[in-house]
This record gives C-alpha cells, sequence and structure tokens, in this order.
C-alpha cells in the first residue's frame, strides 16, 4: 500500500498530510517532517487511523512459513511472498531456531495465531523490539 505525504509551507508553519491525516507544525519540525517523508517506507497507514504501525522486511529470497505458535512443530497458517514486510504486535520466546539473521528463541506475533521466527525478519536487534505476548 503506497502512503502519500504532502507537505505545504505557509509563513511559520508547516501543514504534513498523510494518508488522509493532517497535522500543523512550526518550522523548526518542518525538517524533521521532511526526513519523516523519507523513512515512510518503514511505515504502513490504516486508512482513517491517525497512527501508523512500523512494519519490518523479511529477510530477502526467502518465502517465511507464518505458523500458529511459536514453534515449528505448529502448524503453517500461511506462507509469506518474497519481500514481505510484517508489523510485530508482540514477541514470545518459543523454540529455538536458525535463519538468516541468527539463532534464536524469539518469535513475533504478527497477527493473532500468527508466528514468524524473529530470525527471518529484520528488526536490527537480537533482543525484543515490541512487548512481549501476553
Amino acid at each position: 500500500m503506497a502512503i502519500e505525504e504532502i507537505a505545504e509551507t505557509t509563513g511559520t508553519a508547516t501543514t504534513a498530510t498523510t494518508t488522509g491525516t493532517t497535522a500543523t507544525i512550526g518550522t523548526a519540525d518542518a525538517a524533521a517532517s521532511a526526513t519523516d517523508a523519507t523513512d515512510a517506507t518503514d511505515t504502513t497507514a490504516t486508512a482513517g487511523s491517525t497512527a501508523a504501525a512500523v512494519t519490518y522486511p523479511i529477510a530477502p529470497g526467502y518465502q517465511v512459513n507464518v505458523r500458529s505458535g511459536p514453534g515449528t512443530t505448529y502448524k503453517v497458517v500461511k506462507v509469506l511472498p518474497y519481500n514481505s514486510r510484517v508489523p510485530i504486535r508482540c514477541q514470545r520466546h518459543g523454540q529455538k531456531v536458525s535463519g538468516p539473521y541468527g539463532t534464536s528463541d524469539i518469535w513475533d506475533s504478527i497477527a493473532p495465531g500468527q508466528y514468524v521466527s524473529d530470525t527471518y525478519v529484520r528488526t536490527g536487534s537480537d533482543g525484543f523490539v515490541a512487548a512481549p505476548c501476553g
């Protein structure tokens, strides 16, 4: 889903519009707003929502199994296509597996009842990047 960002400068304030959401910011924030526009590829906006969900890329060249729980013994519920990006709702410890980003027992919940091994998701961290699943 493409994200459209428009920044307009009027006097001492900048108005930024992202997928139907408008915010007015001061000139000191105008440069930061322009920088945020370049980071738009790392977020996915939900229509009608003011909050953007951060998504993480799946390792290049991999189609990743999404499982019903945090381990390879759980049922495969779907397969992510190449070049996918996923939101991480929460994370939990599970079966230790090895993948392109190392060996870990961290599993990422990408939707209710859907888990992928963190070793296939480029989070930039060896630890949790989201709250533990409850």
